[in-house]
């Protein structure tokens, strides 16, 4: 007998594992779209008890994580704006908003040991925060497609669409993310007027980036800031975006949402 059938006949373990096996792939699905590991935690708790108590409508007609990302895609479709939602970005404005009070950071910055870590923070943070710039449906269907490369037969069944629509929606929202990255990110091209280090000194002060409390999982990313960099400018343009995206840290839930959902889980067995 297979786990989701185990713990479909009331096998606590089973359980247990089941949702261990996908609870970091909503989470990370939840974090590319709310920002905010916060928003993202209670996304995930709130996803996975529904997976839980429809646990006895999965026929096996998908893989189990496909169920699970339509579950989680249906739940996030709809779902509270998160914090940074809230501020309704436009692609225009949030590209005025990186551009203003962009500096050279000093030079006691740039020594820090910690200064690649502090611009990992900037780049995760400005390129999930751009993604806000599309809205949910062709921001799932990016995550999915483009980030989490799922094909478009397997994201159509995710999130209900043909095949036909996935693919339509994906070329949108890549031509939406290259054609402002293009002409802004100097990750992609020096010769972009937006850079991580010139973004530092104003995101240190308005309290957006603080050493020592980064809200991303940069630790393990940082020392390869300046070779993706490197590599990711050797890429055709159309790459380059996918690229930087991948180069992100893998986002795990914590051992605090793991316990958490993990009594909420016995709860409701």
């Amino acid at each position: 007998m297979d786990l989701v059938e185990r713990a479909k006949n009331g096998d606590a373990d089973a359980l247990d594992s089941l949702i261990a096996s996908v609870q970091d792939k909503i989470y990370g699905l939840a974090v590319r779209m709310l920002w905010h590991p916060e928003d993202a935690q209670d996304a995930t708790q709130e996803i996975l008890i529904r997976i839980v108590t429809h646990l006895s409508t999965y026929r096996g007609e998908s893989a189990f994580t496909t169920w699970c990302y339509a579950v989680a895609t249906n739940y996030l479709r709809t779902a509270a704006k998160s914090r940074l939602e809230r501020h309704d970005y436009t692609f225009d404005r949030f590209g005025d908003e990186l551009l203003d009070s962009a500096a050279e950071p000093a030079d006691d910055l740039r020594e820090r040991p910690d200064y690649l870590s502090l611009l990992e923070e900037i780049k995760v943070g400005c390129t999930l925060g751009m993604l806000l710039c599309l809205d949910r449906e062709h921001r799932l269907v990016y995550i999915l497609g483009e980030i989490l490369e799922i094909d478009s037969t397997e994201g159509a069944n995710i999130l209900n669409i043909s095949a036909a629509a996935f693919r339509k929606r994906l070329s949108r929202s890549r031509e939406r993310i290259i054609s402002f990255t293009s002409r802004m990110c100097g990750l992609l091209d020096k010769g972009n007027r937006c850079h991580c280090r010139l973004r530092l000194t104003a995101a240190m002060a308005s309290g957006r980036v603080a050493a020592g409390h980064s809200i991303f999982p940069v630790a393990d990313t940082a020392a390869d800031f300046a070779r993706v960099e490197r590599e990711v400018q050797k890429l055709e343009s159309a790459r380059r975006m996918a690229a930087i995206y991948r180069s992100h840290p893998p986002f795990v839930a914590g051992d605090a949402l793991r316990d958490r959902l993990r009594q909420l889980v016995r709860g409701l067995a």
